[in-house]
């Protein structure tokens, strides 16, 4: 976020981008030096990748910053940087550090808090389902949420606009299948899945084998959380006991509530019969198993 305001502030124009795969702490400080194309006017160099920088890439960043040049804001962007390492203190004598240290558990409301910066709002559910879809690292979740602010220009950001416009890097980002499943809701299951197939950048195929074992894997822990909300566990004791974050264990153990045991064995053993089926062990089209297994285990008992 702290990049996309210095980028508005200066303008792209203004701004020349650099990593450390290819520029050195030298490298860095002469872009620092060179004058703009309107010599006084205000420029931002960026470098990626710091945390790959040496003790020699450091003692030239700290050569400069002893006397920076005047109209250029540097920024240095690293992963795992330490607060008492070299680059860390360097930084820290001249200018500013920032540090998104968020864990797991705080990353709903930190979106939610960055959202609430830019403007936009979100609800609990929604900001929760965008970490479901793009993964715990916070460079991933910063650009969706510029781009889902930016779309909703003030409006209020849903769930279904995060299922439409997100772009899903998490490990498993088929929650609105699961959802829909745990709701019991056959019609909503049926399109998300189909959506899940057509959005795909995989071969079509693959991306179904992926998204059986996504249900797999989804069921398995559904049906392991039923068990202990049986024995009274809690919700963040089941998130413990699985290792699993606390609101993927949460929602668990309320689509659990949705089932019996008897469904929740049913749709195990349908989902490996999918499995084996879709994988060439059924003359039936892998899709229209995927259709006929999804309402079998979805639907309610009559």
């Amino acid at each position: 976020m702290a990049l996309q305001r210095l980028r508005g502030r200066i303008g792209e124009e203004a701004t020349e981008q650099l990593h450390s795969a290819e520029a050195s702490g030298a490298d860095a400080v002469a872009a620092c030096n060179a004058l703009g194309l309107f010599g006084g006017d205000a420029r931002l160099v960026i470098v990626d990748g710091v945390e790959a920088w040496k003790t020699a890439d450091v003692k030239e960043l700290e050569s400069y910053l002893a006397a920076p040049a005047p109209t250029t804001v540097l920024a240095l962007v690293g992963d795992g940087i330490k607060r008492d390492s070299a680059l860390a203190k360097a930084v820290a004598k001249a200018g500013q550090v920032l540090a998104y240290d968020v864990t797991k558990k705080q990353l709903p409301e930190w979106v939610a808090e960055q959202f609430a910066r830019l403007g936009a709002s979100a609800g609990r559910d929604t900001c929760r389902a965008l970490v479901e879809a793009v993964g715990d690292n916070v460079g991933d979740l910063s650009s969706e949420i510029q781009k889902l602010a930016t779309w909703a220009n003030g409006d209020q950001i849903t769930r279904a606009t995060v299922e439409e416009l997100a772009v899903g890097r998490a490990e498993t980002p088929i929650f609105a299948v699961t959802d829909s499943w745990g709701r019991r809701d056959v019609a909503a299951t049926l399109r998300a899945a189909e959506s899940l197939l057509d959005r795909s950048h995989r071969p079509r195929s693959g991306e179904l084998i992926r998204l059986v074992a996504s249900l797999v894997g989804h069921v398995g822990r559904v049906r392991k959380a039923a068990h202990l909300v049986d024995e009274g566990v809690r919700s963040s004791e089941i998130a413990s006991r699985l290792k699993i974050h606390p609101f993927v264990a949460e929602k668990a153990a309320k689509q659990a509530g949705n089932f019996s045991p008897e469904e929740l064995g049913l749709a195990t053993v349908r989902l490996a019969e999918l499995d084996a089926g879709a994988k060439g062990g059924s003359r039936l089209p892998p899709e229209l198993q995927l259709d006929q297994t999804i309402v079998e285990i979805t639907r309610r008992a009559d």
